[in-house]
């Protein structure tokens, strides 16, 4: 969610008129960033934030590929037709010059095919289609060099291609009902939008020798939820010890059990840590030593300037938070994106990746290590200096996004602004 705020507070502060249709927990966030607001009608929608709410709850599945087969089936890809009409009312009522979609909602990317809507996809983190080089999206693989690991990533791609293609049939049901050809693959309707945005940094993801057309990078939109600014916790005072920051996903992925390791291993240290729980695990009751604060919400970029390492789940904005700060982590990944983003924090050594099943004593000692070999924190900001240097990711997408729409204009003489 806030790489899209970011993006609706950018556009809107560039004086365009925006409007987002999503769910109703979007919606306070939505309007306080300039835009219009409408909810879904037909398609799920989640009134709010709580574990309750959520329509899939993988921290219950302990096969992350059952998981990914149920985000497809009530998310991404199954139910398309009821965000499509969604859209297309909305539309109808008013036209679009541009629609900016999520890369994982084929609903959103089916209303911009039937309605002929120029369409740009918006990508949270790193391309969910391997870019020429890279490994396939999941497993957390590093780069292939050698035949071996080549064949290896044909494998791993092969069993991505064949778990996003169990939702075709639901789309191309979609695609019949409003007058469209069949598609032989789930990432084809993608692969039609115009532009497709990554909001990472070409630093932090593997080198690419060629870049797709279509695909741009603009740099990670690192915008804080409101609930943690709001929080009241924008400093945690002065300490002579390393301090540390954990920070386990604003969503519920059975975390808990990981938490209390984690408190247990820095229990044993000479450190400060403050754990921050996010919306998922508020009012989660754990026992604390003395050298751990536990809180439900603080805003990250007050504490990390003052932050030696973050122990984190591996989620895209903590990471890149924590490197634009120039501060080492400790990645214990737990499905999602978080394998490869896990993959990127070991191949530049800005951290130590570990499993989420690793016993206080392993989480201890990756931490003492990351603390005490002075090379993670060189590599970490060395970063911070690379990604600063990219400039405002904010800007990028704004020029990316008006030079496609007026690339489209400039096809249509007439066409209003």
């Amino acid at each position: 969610m806030p790489p899209f705020i970011a993006a609706l507070r950018g556009l809107a502060a560039r004086g365009h008129d925006v409007r987002l249709i999503a769910d109703d927990s979007m919606r306070a966030e939505a309007i306080a960033a300039g835009a219009r607001f409408q909810p879904w009608t037909r398609a799920p929608n989640r009134p709010d934030r709580s574990a309750a709410s959520c329509f899939v709850r993988d921290r219950d599945i302990a096969d992350p590929i059952a998981a990914f087969r149920q985000w497809c089936d009530r998310i991404f890809v199954a139910p398309p037709r009821d965000y499509a009409l969604d859209i297309l009312d909305a539309l109808a009522a008013e036209p679009a010059d541009l629609m900016i979609g999520s890369d994982l909602l084929f609903g959103g990317m089916l209303a911009a095919e039937v309605s002929r809507t120029p369409l740009v996809l918006l990508a949270a983190n790193i391309s969910l289609s391997p870019l020429p080089g890279h490994p396939p999206f999941g497993p957390g693989f590093q780069p292939a060099g050698n035949p071996a690991e080549q064949a290896r990533d044909a494998e791993a791609a092969a069993v991505g291609e064949a778990l996003w293609n169990q939702a075709l049939p639901a789309l191309n049901a979609a695609r019949a009902h409003f007058g469209l050809a069949p598609l032989a693959r789930v990432l084809d309707q993608a692969a039609r939008a115009g532009r497709c945005l990554l909001a990472t940094s070409p630093s932090f993801d593997f080198p690419v020798a060629r870049m797709p057309e279509h695909i741009r990078y603009v740099g990670p939109l690192l915008e804080e939820p409101s609930w943690a600014v709001t929080s009241g916790h924008h400093a945690i005072g002065i300490d002579t010890r390393p301090r540390a920051l954990v920070s386990f996903s604003t969503t519920h992925q059975g975390q808990d059990k990981v938490l209390r390791r984690i408190v247990a291993a820095l229990g044993q240290l000479p450190v400060s840590a403050v754990v921050t729980l996010g919306k998922a695990l508020e009012q989660f009751a754990i026992e604390a030593p003395d050298n751990v604060r536990i809180l439900d919400s603080a805003s990250h970029e007050a504490i990390l300037p003052s932050t030696q390492v973050v122990v984190t789940h591996g989620g895209h904005g903590t990471v890149l938070r924590a490197l634009r700060h120039g501060v080492p982590l400790v990645v214990m990944p737990m499905g999602r994106d978080q394998n490869d983003n896990a993959a990127r924090v070991e191949y530049h050594r800005v951290g130590i990746r570990l499993a989420p099943t690793a016993s206080p004593s392993e989480i201890a000692r990756a931490v003492q290590d990351v603390l005490a070999d002075a090379s993670f924190a060189e590599q970490a900001r060395r970063m911070a200096g690379l990604l600063a240097a990219e400039g405002s990711s904010v800007d990028r997408l704004i020029a990316e996004i008006e030079a496609f729409a007026a690339g489209h204009r400039a096809d249509k003489p007439g066409q209003a602004a």
